[in-house]
């Protein structure tokens, strides 16, 4: 008799943990799909931008892909904490949580399968930020630098200034991917960065040669304000062509592949480490960017920890509660992390280990709330 007791309540136990399993993960599946497109909003109106002029269709959604794997470092966290503030807040305020205690289940027994979930995403947030999504930035900068060559007119953004070889280019709008509109060129000294032309026009044209890797900005109708230190008025002309040559080819070519800290893999950045140490050389923003990516990729297990007391102690129904919570959480987490990370100009702070002060306190937290709860 006591054997079919035992035997029924371990059937009880994975029935429940199945049961809650299985409303989380869809839960959290429907968060992280949720979620990424807030986070690649962004990206998604760049790549529209892009397409609308000229850019292959291929190209564009293949640079968003690219960019997804650091991005789902983000929304997997986020996601996992918004999962749980919905699923146990819902189940405390359907007394849920009361009835599996009243049965004689903890509440250990009842997030032990969430741990697993939890634990696992963990460790694919550490392969994204550790391996894979360094990767792929690096193949995302060098997607970039062959648009850029193949595409020379995706480095003019219209609405948005371009410095370039003494020049501030500023093109109001593009036209057809050829005519322009409300041009205004700054033309500085090399020397002393002095303001030596002011050169405006309503409409121009731009004019690629891909053999040279040269663009061309004609403008029409210009108006040239000529600056000298020696004049103390500036000289006006006007002029019915002005035109400007960009050498396109060698300013994507000067775009710098693989050197930035984002797309170092973590054996590129030990092997640098070992390498800066050797030479004498500071390995601080090195030791802080490393760090950085190891406290992120243990986040879902630390919003899992502190979402859950969270959402069974405010108990509410509507959903909009627990979504509040939750951005608040992630957004202090997340400019936590920001936060440290600028304080590596104070190396006596010992900055590489304070981007774990997010993690230790909502793990801490979350399983000192947890055990108050047990014990009630």
């Amino acid at each position: 008799m006591e054997a079919y007791a035992n035997n029924a309540k371990v059937a009880g136990m994975k029935t429940l943990n199945l049961y809650v399993l299985k409303n989380f993960i869809l839960t959290l599946c429907v968060s992280v799909f949720i979620v990424i497109f807030g986070v690649m909003g962004a990206r998604t109106l760049k790549i529209f931008e892009a397409i609308s002029r000229g850019v292959p269709i291929s190209d564009a959604m293949l640079a968003l892909y690219y960019f997804m794997p650091m991005s789902l470092t983000i929304t997997i966290p986020v996601g996992m904490l918004v999962a749980t503030m919905l699923v146990f807040g819902r189940m405390s305020a359907n007394n849920e949580i009361t009835a599996m205690r009243a049965c004689g289940i903890s509440i250990l027994q009842i997030i032990s399968p969430l741990i697993v979930l939890a634990f696992l995403l963990s460790c694919f947030c550490l392969y994204l930020q550790l391996e894979l999504g360094p990767k792929y930035a690096e193949k995302a900068a060098k997607l970039i630098k062959s648009i850029a060559i193949s595409r020379p007119l995706t480095i003019i953004q219209p609405g948005t200034p371009i410095e370039y070889q003494g020049n501030s280019i500023y093109i109001g709008d593009i036209v057809n991917n050829t005519d322009i509109r409300d041009i205004q060129i700054f033309q500085f000294n090399k020397k002393d960065k002095h303001l030596q032309k002011d050169i405006t026009a309503a409409s121009g044209k731009v004019i690629v040669d891909e053999k040279k890797q040269l663009l061309a900005i004609q403008l029409f109708d210009a108006s040239i304000v000529q600056y000298s230190k020696k004049k103390k008025r500036p000289e006006r002309t006007f002029t019915e062509r002005f035109e400007l040559i960009l050498d396109y080819g060698k300013k994507a070519n000067d775009i710098k592949i693989g050197k930035k800290l984002d797309s170092l893999t973590y054996k590129e950045i030990f092997g640098r480490i070992v390498m800066y140490r050797k030479r004498g050389v500071s390995t601080l923003r090195l030791e802080m960017k490393l760090n950085q990516r190891l406290a992120l990729g243990l986040a879902p297990i630390a919003f899992l920890l502190l979402g859950m007391p969270l959402a069974i102690r405010t108990s509410r129904r509507e959903t909009s509660v627990g979504l509040l919570i939750s951005v608040a959480m992630a957004g202090v987490y997340f400019i936590s992390i920001m936060i440290f990370d600028a304080f590596y100009m104070y190396p006596q702070w010992h900055p590489e280990l304070l981007v774990w002060i997010p993690n230790v306190l909502y793990q801490v937290g979350g399983l000192y709330f947890i055990w108050k709860i047990s014990k009630r």
